[in-house]
């Protein structure tokens, strides 16, 4: 009897087990258990289970975590910067996956130091975005927004806009380089108000409308304003200025040549001016910019004689005036010039070269191609120059196109005010 009893107790135990075992199965499938999805479980809030999960609860993620910055000023900018980011709309290059963390000084682009007021605090003093190829709708609420920068160049991206005006409170911003992307509007009027501004580069954009005088009164070393649509007349009224470096061109300038400007641009070494729409004649007063060691002003509608006041420009290396409407003789003293490696006054009707002259077309150094000089390869027809010719087209002060004034007066009795074209 006993035997029997022991076992049906058996057989109870193991039917029971296997019901329990069942029922955790079951249990397991309904939570996520059995098919290693436990979280989607937990995260289930719609789910009829009789009793509360014992799930855990997740943890924080690290950028919510207190940033322990080395100066209150890089705690200040830090917002400035990640919501900068948040409106970058391309970044190929992977640039701003550095912009994390605390320590901004390790931002690529980002370069700290200490700032004039303060020489024991750290903040950003300089930014280098150069052929980063970040694209965003504007600069405004950022580069604004850093008091302490000095250095801004943003070469070769795709921003776009217009600058803030208050770019003009950024009291130690002193190169400030924008070229090559696609901003546009009128032109920053706010760089006037900035004296401490030195280099200002705004080449390769969409700026349009006019060019404010004062920006070339400015203590500016370089100025680089070409490859825009900026349209508006040299101005005439400069007296004095501190560029070495002034490029105007690939722009809509136009009119003449401006007697004033040269004396005021006595001290530049590089003068762009090509591919513009200039007109008239070439004023002596070139011959001032002793300093120049490049002058281009080809692709334009200058007419009447070369100077002889080129003679004074002792440094040029590079001198072009092709593509104008110049013609007459090539002054042999500007072949004399000792630092000469290319003259280039292809695309003009000049009639006459001396031997000067002559040797540096064998050189290679000259260039008069298209022209109308009889005797040499490669000119104009003569049907072209004729044509050219039956226009007569005056220049005033005519006398001053033979006065070199690092040389010479000349006398008062052979001072033509006007002559016509040959």
């Amino acid at each position: 009897m006993s035997i029997i009893i022991s076992f049906m107790l058996l057989v109870c135990l193991i039917s029971c087990t296997t019901a329990r075992d069942s029922s955790r199965e079951a249990l397991q499938v309904t939570i996520g258990i059995g098919n290693g999805n436990l979280s989607k479980g937990c995260n289930d809030k719609h789910h009829n289970l009789p009793f509360k999960l014992n799930c855990k609860l997740p943890t924080t993620p690290l950028a919510n975590e207190v940033l322990k910055f080395d100066d209150q000023r890089l705690a200040l900018v830090h917002p400035i910067i990640q919501k900068f980011k948040s409106l970058i709309t391309s970044d190929p290059l992977g640039i701003t996956q550095t912009w994390v963390g605390s320590d901004i000084c390790s931002y690529k682009g980002f370069y700290c130091d200490n700032p004039p007021d303060n020489k024991s605090a750290i903040a950003v003093a300089s930014i280098d975005f150069n052929g980063f190829q970040l694209s965003a709708p504007s600069l405004d609420g950022f580069l604004d927004q850093l008091p302490d920068i000095a250095l801004f160049h943003a070469n070769s991206n795709n921003f776009s806009g217009s600058l803030s005006p208050n770019i003009a409170k950024l009291r130690y911003l002193y190169e400030l380089d924008i070229s090559n992307n696609r901003f546009s509007g009128p032109f920053p009027d706010a760089v006037l108000n900035m004296p401490g501004l030195t280099f200002l580069d705004i080449r390769f954009n969409f700026f349009t409308g006019s060019v404010p005088s004062q920006i070339f009164t400015q203590n500016l070393d370089a100025l680089f304003i070409n490859n825009n649509e900026f349209m508006i007349h040299l101005p005439d009224n400069i007296v004095n200025t501190h560029i070495f470096y002034l490029t105007l061109a690939n722009n809509k300038f136009n009119g003449p040549l401006p007697r004033t400007i040269f004396k005021a641009f006595s001290s530049l070494a590089e003068v762009l001016l090509l591919n513009d729409q200039l007109t008239g004649c070439i004023p002596y007063e070139i011959g001032l910019l002793k300093e120049a060691v490049v002058f281009d002003a080809g692709n334009n509608q200058l007419t009447g004689h070369l100077p002889f006041s080129l003679a004074c420009m002792e440094n040029l290396e590079q001198l072009n005036f092709a593509g104008n409407l110049l013609f007459g003789a090539v002054p042999e003293v500007v072949c004399e010039l000792g630092k000469l490696m290319n003259l280039s006054l292809s695309e003009n009707y000049f009639i006459h070269v001396g031997p000067m002259c002559r040797i540096l077309i064998e050189r290679g150094v000259l260039d008069v191609r298209n022209n109308c000089i009889p005797d040499l390869p490669f000119q104009r027809s003569v049907e072209e120059c004729a044509n050219f010719f039956a226009h007569p087209r005056f220049c005033p002060r005519m006398w001053s196109y033979n006065y070199i004034p690092c040389y010479h007066f000349p006398s008062s009795s052979s001072i033509p005010e006007m002559a016509l074209s040959p």
